[in-house]
């Protein structure tokens, strides 16, 4: 007896053991994940700029501050402002010098046109964002050309590193220096707008008839199976049916959020109703018998006391399952946001694209630059689903009810 019950408390430290290092393993590949998605998306946040002086005077531009003044964006039209920059670049770091600056450096001399109309009068000195070459040899991991270049540059003080705060406010560009995540975020979020408010009061009234109102019988029986079935089906075959329906047949607009979030909340609906179901289910019986008891009718011990009470798992259940629906490439790329916008959507039914896919198209590309904006566009889209699944944490642990 002694030895039976001493291979027992073996076999149970054992299995504890094989426990903590299942545990202790899935946290090591956690751990290895994001610290290598940060380790690389923390260059993507940064952006290298060069000193640059352009004298507006020398540069002879058919443009004056009086018509800047007074019709800003028409002015500007037909202004070879980028070969003006070309030249001063020229001018200061000699032959090939507009080579060290961004396709987008002209950029940064229109805004300060348009913040200030008086610098056509004078000459100025602006930071103007680094070629690509350049902007990777000052992360240390450049050509020697460009390494040789950018060290030249900064022993004499004419370049810096600085936050990239375009790649939050900027939307798409075929420039990795002037890219921005602002356009495809503001289409995740368009998108999940019309998946929460189509997905989420349908799955949770079907939830409830099933588990309130619906009889036991063979069709009920099949409408939960195929509910668990729906849940299970892979995400492409929800792209392949909005192309087919939402597109092909009712001619929505193509690269939408709303078809984007229509297709979705398809995906989501089943995840949203099984969880329901289940939030539901954990409501003592003792609750709609005493509402009962007391006079209340059939939709008011529903609607009064178990919905109520349920509410934190269906939240919790909601919310996890836009988070993965967040994350969805395949029914996206289907449906076609996977085009080039550069700018952000400004409503439901404008071309749009979205985070998920964003990264998947700049992983495809060939520069060099896009490999850190890939990874810092991984890491803004992990902090969304972290954050997602932290409001479900804090909104179970706010209203949840023991019995």
């Amino acid at each position: 007896m002694r030895r039976r019950i001493a291979r027992r408390y073996a076999a149970e430290r054992r299995f504890r053991a094989l426990g903590l290092l299942a545990v202790l393993v899935s946290a090591g590949f956690l751990a290895f994940l994001l610290v290598a998605m940060l380790g690389e998306g923390a260059r993507g946040f940064r952006q290298t700029e060069l000193s640059l002086t352009i004298d507006f005077p020398a540069a002879h531009l058919p443009l004056t501050a009086q018509a800047v003044a007074r019709e800003p964006r028409r002015a500007m039209i037909g202004v070879d402002l980028e070969g003006a920059v070309a030249n001063a670049a020229e001018r200061q770091y000699g032959a090939g010098g507009a080579r060290l600056l961004s396709d987008g450096a002209w950029l940064t001399a229109r805004d300060a046109i348009l913040r200030d109309p008086d610098v056509l009068g004078r000459s100025i000195t602006l930071w103007v964002p680094a070629a690509t070459s350049i902007d990777i040899a000052a992360k240390d991991a450049g050509e020697p050309a460009a390494e040789a270049a950018y060290a030249k540059l900064s022993g004499r003080g004419l370049v810096r590193t600085v936050f990239a705060w375009h790649f939050l406010t900027s939307a798409d560009s075929t420039d990795p220096t002037l890219v921005g995540i602002w356009g495809a975020l503001k289409g995740s979020l368009l998108t999940m707008a019309v998946t929460l408010l189509l997905a989420f009061p349908i799955g949770v009234l079907s939830a409830l008839y099933l588990e309130e109102y619906a009889p036991k019988n063979r069709w009920t029986d099949l409408i939960e199976v195929s509910i668990n079935n729906l849940a299970a089906v892979p995400s492409i075959i929800f792209g392949l049916l909005g192309l087919a329906v939402f597109l092909q047949t009712f001619h929505l607009p193509r690269s939408a959020p709303l078809v984007g979030g229509i297709t979705l909340a398809l995906m989501t609906m089943p995840v949203i109703v099984i969880a329901g179901r289940n939030a539901i289910k954990g409501v003592p019986p003792s609750i709609r018998d005493a509402a009962l008891g007391i006079g209340a009718s059939r939709v008011q011990v529903v609607f009064h006391h178990v919905l109520p009470l349920a509410l934190p798992g269906i939240l919790t259940g909601t919310i996890i399952g836009m988070a993965r629906a967040l994350g969805e490439t395949a029914p996206l790329l289907m449906i076609g946001m996977r085009a080039f916008v550069a700018t952000p959507p400004g409503g439901f039914t404008d071309p749009s694209s979205a985070l998920p896919v964003q990264i998947f198209l700049w992983s495809d590309e060939v520069s060099a630059g896009f490999i850190e904006k890939t990874s810092a566009a991984i890491v803004v889209l992990l902090a969304v689903l972290m954050a997602m699944n932290g409001v479900a944490i804090y909104l179970r642990n706010k209203f949840e009810r023991r019995w």
